[in-house]
């Protein structure tokens, strides 16, 4: 993948998580249509979903983010990216990593991929208990 070639995001979820992920983004960002697709696993076969993730982006760099790190959306993201070079799996997908994602997604992915996993971590936090 050239550098500049922007990344399309597939987001995998249970029920209408990705959904709501995707349209909290639009709500914080000006997302442009297609930068962010959401997909649920409901009442799709994990090898019948990843035929639709290949469906939509074809041969185009893609980072497939999911919920959890295992279950069908796993498994979905794991089909769909195997062999595939300019394919990445984000697993347990958060807000921060979302807006890092679309703030730089022109980036290759190896340069993409471990900003959204830094970006995801620093998101989870506690508040400091008040005293």
């Amino acid at each position: 993948m050239s550098e500049g070639e922007p990344v399309r995001g597939v987001l995998l979820s249970h029920g209408k998580l990705a959904e709501g992920m995707v349209d909290a983004v639009r709500r914080i960002t000006d997302l442009d249509e297609g930068v962010l697709t959401a997909m649920s696993n409901q009442g799709q076969s994990p090898q019948g979903l990843a035929d639709q993730v290949d469906a939509l982006v074809g041969n185009e760099p893609v980072v497939v983010f999911t919920d959890l790190r295992s279950g069908s959306c796993a498994l979905t993201a794991q089909l769909t990216c195997r062999n595939n070079g300019r394919r990445a799996v984000v697993f347990g997908m958060n807000l921060p990593m979302l807006l890092e994602f679309v703030f730089h997604r022109e980036l290759s992915l190896s340069q993409l991929v471990p900003r959204l996993l830094q970006k995801g971590q620093e998101g989870v936090k506690t508040a400091e208990p008040s005293p």
